[in-house]
């Protein structure tokens, strides 16, 4: 898909790599950019940045009303929706014990991605065309030493992605989802000044990317409609590595962890 001329909606635009790819898409000459964050004012920072071209929106991606009225207003406004970017999300540091946290990570990271997916689909399968953008991680290909609800969120998110892909790639909907390993954002640089162990893992398996770096594989991909985003190459290695000999690469982690 070109993204010149579209609508493009971004949620998590106000910071790291919502808000870059949100820039990008406005310099390929989008035609709407809707920067969607829950904090108001820093979507709003985003967008006059990015300048006319660009709408600010306050949305709490895991209300469902409220992702259907996002979609509902800019679809009466712009009249369709070509890109939906579904990219918030959050990172934890827990472990097994706190039932609160995990229903919120499982919020924000994967069931986010099916209000959106709920709320876009019937105007893009009306039309025979859409593109679902869904930002996962390396962890749902692989996992996330010290943050059990991310890697299982992350898991989901990835899983949600194929699904959506089989069952509607023959209707006219593109999809990929966005797998990048370290990239400098508070979610990644406030868990490593923190000392999380994820973190630190995340940090010694490969270079930290900027989020531009990212919104450019983004572009990309989008351009090629290639489902799989993985900023990092060698993501794409450690993933067959673990399809291939999966008790292998478990003692490999544990190892790694250790050191």
């Amino acid at each position: 898909m070109i993204i010149s001329d579209k609508v493009c909606v971004v949620t998590g635009g106000a910071s790291g790599i919502g808000a870059a790819m949100a820039r990008r898409f406005a310099r390929e000459g989008a035609a709407r950019v809707v920067v969607v964050d829950r904090r108001l004012d820093a979507a709003r920072e985003v967008a006059s940045d990015i300048g006319d071209v660009a709408v600010a929106e306050e949305v709490d991606v895991t209300d469902a009303a409220a992702v259907q009225a996002l979609v509902d207003r800019t679809l009466e406004r712009d009249g369709r929706i070509d890109l939906f970017a579904s990219n918030a999300g959050i990172a934890t540091g827990g472990g097994l014990d706190d039932d609160e946290l995990w229903q919120r990570v499982l919020a924000v990271n994967t069931m986010a991605h099916v209000y959106a997916a709920r709320a876009v689909l019937p105007s893009m399968l009306e039309r025979g065309e859409g593109y679902l953008l869904q930002t996962a991680s390396a962890a749902g290909l692989l996992t996330s030493p010290g943050d059990a609800p991310y890697a299982v969120s992350k898991h989901g998110a990835v899983a949600l992605a194929e699904w959506l892909a089989i069952t509607y790639g023959g209707r006219g909907i593109r999809v990929s989802v966005l797998c990048p390993m370290g990239v400098e954002t508070p979610l990644l640089m406030d868990g490593l000044h923190a000392g999380e162990p994820g973190a630190k893992v995340v940090a010694a398996s490969g270079a930290i990317l900027s989020p531009d770096q990212v919104a450019e594989d983004v572009v990309q991909a989008v351009t090629a409609e290639r489902f799989l985003i993985t900023p990092h190459p060698e993501v794409a290695t450690f993933w067959s590595q673990k399809a291939s000999d999966p008790d292998r690469w478990l003692a490999g982690m544990r190892r790694f962890i250790d050191r």
